[in-house]
């Protein structure tokens, strides 16, 4: 064999697949603190994520919106939201690595609530974004590094507002500001970001399209460099699709919301939600995007079929047997989501989560 022919054989071209696993909104109504009460003031949440946990956990990455505060006592859901700590050990529990705080809950609990928040998060190692202790913090954070596979994200998180509650000093929140998210693009860059995902919750409440303003401003985050958008906020489930940048040469996914992945609503359509899975590949020095999927996911309440506590459970093949009104309810949040994917989505498909 010639010299030439063993140096190329030498010459490894390295490949990796890294799958980032997206839920919707972590919230916490009053009827699940009520039903996760277990006594001797104590509170169990562990089993509301045991139908998604293997999904969730072997996610190289998974991440949600954390749309409550996290507190010592006091819990209340809406309209302040604040949950036990006993809520994020089950989110932590379930395999959740990263959760969202920028949006419009997170001031909630005032600053005293916003730092036992991220305190909690910093002692069970979970990452975070979008609230800071301080600006010193902030410069340290922003934008949120997770390499993992060979491939180095870049993740930014921001909200449209606090529910018109004051950012309390020296507290910052990440407002939708395009001259602080254009400087955040730039730092991302310079950290060397093979892709840049931006979180952001916008929107309005209870609307399955994205109105003009958020599809304006996702032009606009593509325009800047971003390569993924996740949306949250309206509490229903909106379209997902797959852009292409035919001047960059490179596919986009846009999520505009994920709906709910666990809370107390039961309106049609706020009762479910979708976790979406981003396959990014590695090949030499490309980084890609793959595929963007999606499973739907439907709340059971207690009360009925057994359950006993709020439990995420896989819509297309819910590990329960559900009954009455519960068995009308997940066919009803089914049939409504995709009819509405099946219309809207674009370069997207539906897979089912393992038993």
């Amino acid at each position: 064999m010639s010299a030439s022919m063993l140096a190329a054989q030498s010459v490894v071209q390295p490949f990796s697949r890294l799958n980032i696993l997206f839920g919707g909104d972590l919230m916490q109504h009053q009827s699940q603190i009520d039903a996760a009460r277990c006594g001797n003031g104590r509170y169990s949440y562990s089993a509301c994520f045991d139908y998604i946990r293997a999904e969730v956990s072997e996610a190289d990455i998974a991440i949600a919106n954390l749309e409550t505060t996290i507190g010592r006592g006091n819990y209340s859901g809406y309209p302040a939201f604040c949950a036990p700590d006993s809520f994020l050990y089950a989110a932590k529990g379930a395999g959740f690595d990263v959760l969202l705080f920028a949006n419009n809950h997170c001031l909630d609990r005032g600053r005293r609530g916003a730092l036992h928040t991220l305190a909690m998060m910093d002692s069970l190692g979970i990452q975070h974004c979008g609230v800071y202790r301080d600006s010193v913090d902030r410069e340290r954070r922003v934008p949120l590094m997770i390499e993992k596979k060979g491939i180095r994200l870049a993740i930014l998180n921001y909200t449209y507002g606090t529910n018109g509650i004051p950012v309390p000093p020296p507290l910052i929140v990440n407002f939708i500001d395009k001259e602080v998210i254009t400087a955040d693009i730039k730092r991302a860059r310079e950290r060397q970001a093979d892709a840049i995902i931006a979180c952001i919750h916008w929107g309005d409440e209870y609307v399955s399209l994205p109105p003009k303003r958020v599809q304006e401003l996702t032009d606009w985050l593509l325009e800047q460099g971003v390569d993924h958008i996740i949306g949250g906020h309206p509490h229903v489930l909106q379209p997902m699709e797959i852009r292409h940048d035919t001047v960059a040469m490179r596919r986009n996914a846009v999520v505009y919301s994920l709906g709910n992945l666990i809370s107390g609503m039961y309106a049609r359509g706020r009762d479910g939600g979708a976790l979406a899975k981003i396959t990014m590949y590695r090949f030499g020095e490309l980084v890609y995007l793959g595929a963007l999927e999606y499973a739907l996911t439907w709340v059971a309440r207690p009360g009925r079929d057994g359950v006993r506590n709020f439990t995420i459970l896989p819509a297309a093949r819910p590990p329960l047997p559900l009954y009455g009104t519960s068995r009308y309810k997940i066919d009803e949040f089914i049939e409504d989501s995709r009819r509405l994917f099946d219309k809207y989505n674009k370069e997207t498909g539906e897979y089912i989560m393992k038993e």
